[in-house]
């Protein structure tokens, strides 16, 4: 196999999880590589990963994290956007507030990081994003719903966004893990009107013990790192690339195979929406 050129990459949300495996298994293969989180000390970390400052919530933010990057290295080869959360509970639980929080980050966080360094890429008429989506971005999940809607509205903006840049020389993928074991499953918020007293509160439970068990049981962080790494390197990557338990992976063949009714009274099952 050839060896890989060396890209000067960007990883949001680089601190642990997905993202810290990625950024070290990126470094090791001799890649530069900057990873930004919120509150970092700036500067060379571990592994071989310069850290950078970054909230992606703030527009200022990503632009000073990007020139940043761009002073010391000169160029942004890729881009990863990883940086997100979670947040469980029904859809009737879920508030506005706590909705719009997490849109601000799975979804115009990604957009901002895009607007920052796709210029760039465009004088360049070469680069790559690369955008963590989910298994959840292709199918709704129960007590999921808005990271679901988070995920797919990332699905749909990478579905264009590739077909516009598609004569500049950038090239777009998503990455969808179904369950990594990470700590995503700890850090996930919860829906504050789940609590005692949402009627949904019985269900709930079952769904969110499922899904943690799910997440614990889930493939290792490395596991996704090595094909988010491999799809960076890829000159021709595909759309879309899938990693995971393979009865994860092949849940989003059936899923457009099977009627609507049967995939959905499968997954019903799974999270244990019927029992008593």
């Amino acid at each position: 196999m050839a060896t890989p050129r060396p890209q000067v990459i960007l990883i949001t949300g680089a601190t642990s999880g997905i993202g810290g495996a990625t950024a070290k298994c990126l470094a090791q293969r001799g890649h530069t590589v900057f990873g930004t989180g919120r509150h970092v000390p700036e500067g060379p970390g571990a592994d071989g990963v310069t850290f950078v400052q970054m909230d992606v919530d703030d527009t200022a933010s990503v632009e000073r994290a990007v020139a940043a990057v761009l002073d010391q290295a000169g160029r942004i080869d890729a881009v990863i956007n990883n940086a997100g959360f979670g947040i469980g509970g029904s859809v009737e639980d879920t508030s506005v507030e706590e909705a719009m929080e997490l849109f601000q980050t799975n979804v115009f966080g990604v957009l901002r990081v895009c607007r920052a360094v796709l210029p760039g890429m465009r004088r360049r008429q070469d680069g790559a994003i690369v955008t963590v989506s989910s298994l959840g971005g292709r199918m709704g999940l129960p007590f999921q719903g808005l990271y679901a809607a988070s995920k797919f509205a990332i699905e749909g903006m990478m579905e264009s966004l590739r077909m516009e840049v598609r004569g500049l020389g950038v090239r777009v993928t998503l990455v969808e893990p179904g369950d990594v074991a990470t700590g995503f499953t700890a850090a996930r918020r919860l829906a504050a009107a789940s609590a005692e007293g949402s009627a949904y509160r019985a269900p709930f439970l079952r769904a969110l013990g499922q899904i943690e068990s799910d997440e614990r049981g889930g493939v290792p962080a490395l596991a996704a790192a090595r094909v988010v790494a491999r799809v960076v390197e890829d000159r021709d990557p595909p759309l879309r690339t899938t990693v995971g338990k393979p009865d994860q992976r092949l849940a989003a063949v059936l899923q457009g195979l099977l009627p609507g009714g049967l995939f959905q009274r499968i997954l019903a099952d799974h999270y244990h929406l019927d029992r008593d």
